[in-house]
């Protein structure tokens, strides 16, 4: 039986890259291809699901096939220097590592985590025999990483899964505060210097400023960077916005899935994004998303919500603003959004990834 191996720093049941890996495994079983997951570490739930990485070396793991190790790449781990020193076959499952700088000045650890990461991409990249990146701008990183053969199958997430029921008593008070007046900007993401909060903030104020004076903003994820965090409630405060910006932390899938409920346009002014799968969630939701071009993101929204080449604060708003008045544009970007989000349907992405699987086993590469 061969076996496709599948190593990551960090399993955690909830984070898109451990839920990646999971549908990855069972697609890779169903093809009665031989898979485990291997991390460094598992917090939680993921302590179930993810072996020690150091126990691999304890087991025949194959049963005399060919043995691949799929490494799924974010960010520098001892786990590359590992994997390094195996003699299997080497697969990336490449997520993009954030540019070290957007996080350095906040958190010089993370920095150094992430400069380690560009580094150890390079030196892997002559062993690989397949980088698989979820986008076409991470196909280009490995590429200039020295990656020689390279696709792309888009990130595995199970969107209909996800779509719970919301929490009815915090959609409650959503609706509750909309009915009062005002609109809901919403933004969901680890709290993070490179997702760029502060700039939805400043935009924010302009647009309560020039439009809606009740309107209310909800930034949604954990913490990534407690420094960020700190400044950026500092900032909130400093901008007299202390009644208007919410930030509720990790929160529960359902309510999560109250906030898209109530939410009138998702914002997205990140600076660096590998897919981007809240802008994905957005539109399925029927949200119409206004985001920065940067990175993967026009690539991910491909013409579906309005993508901006500058994110000062009054080209922010007014583009909102647009949304929010003109119910044609707005109908149009519901539709094209929920259209695109049906791309990244589970079926047709498990589909791609099992294509690219097939062609690794058979010798015969797809495109």
């Amino acid at each position: 039986m061969v076996a496709v191996h599948q190593f990551i720093p960090t399993f955690a049941s909830r984070d898109a890259i451990g839920t990646h890996a999971r549908h990855a495994q069972r697609i890779l079983r169903d093809m009665g291809v031989e898979s485990h997951i291997y991390a460094d570490g598992a917090p939680g739930g993921g302590r179930r699901s993810a072996r020690p990485y150091r126990s691999f070396g304890w087991t025949r793991s194959s049963k005399g096939g060919r043995t691949w190790l799929m490494y799924q790449f974010s960010t520098g781990s001892v786990l590359a220097e590992y994997l390094a020193a195996r003699p299997e076959a080497k697969i990336f499952n490449y997520h993009n590592i954030t540019t070290a700088s957007l996080f350095a000045p906040w958190e010089p650890h993370v920095g150094v985590e992430l400069e380690e990461g560009r580094r150890q991409l390079e030196e892997l990249a002559p062993s690989c025999e397949l980088g698989i990146a979820v986008s076409e701008y991470n196909r280009a990183d490995l590429e200039a990483a020295g990656v020689a053969r390279t696709v792309v199958s888009p990130v595995l997430v199970d969107l209909a899964a996800r779509d719970v029921a919301p929490d009815p008593a915090v959609l409650d008070g959503l609706l509750a505060a909309k009915r009062a007046g005002g609109g809901d900007w919403l933004f969901v993401g680890r709290v993070a210097p490179h997702k760029c909060q502060h700039d939805v903030v400043r935009a924010f104020a302009a647009y309560r400023r020039l439009y809606d004076p009740a309107a209310r903003l909800h930034l949604v994820g954990g913490i990534g960077s407690h420094a960020y965090f700190s400044a950026l409630e500092r900032f909130v405060v400093g901008l007299g916005l202390g009644g208007a910006v919410r930030l509720p932390g990790s929160v529960s899938q359902a309510t999560l899935m109250a906030h898209y409920r109530a939410a009138d346009v998702f914002v997205c002014l990140s600076e660096h994004e590998g897919f981007c799968v809240p802008v994905i969630e957005a539109m399925g939701h029927g949200v119409p998303v206004v985001a920065y071009a940067a990175a993967a993101v026009p690539e991910t929204l491909a013409g579906s919500g309005i993508c901006l080449a500058a994110k000062d604060a009054s080209t922010v708003a007014a583009a909102v603003g647009r949304v929010m008045g003109d119910d044609v544009l707005r109908a149009g970007l519901v539709d094209a959004g929920r259209w695109r989000s049906e791309d990244f349907g589970l079926a047709r992405t498990s589909e791609r990834f099992r294509e690219v699987m097939t062609g690794l086993l058979t010798g015969v590469p797809v495109p």
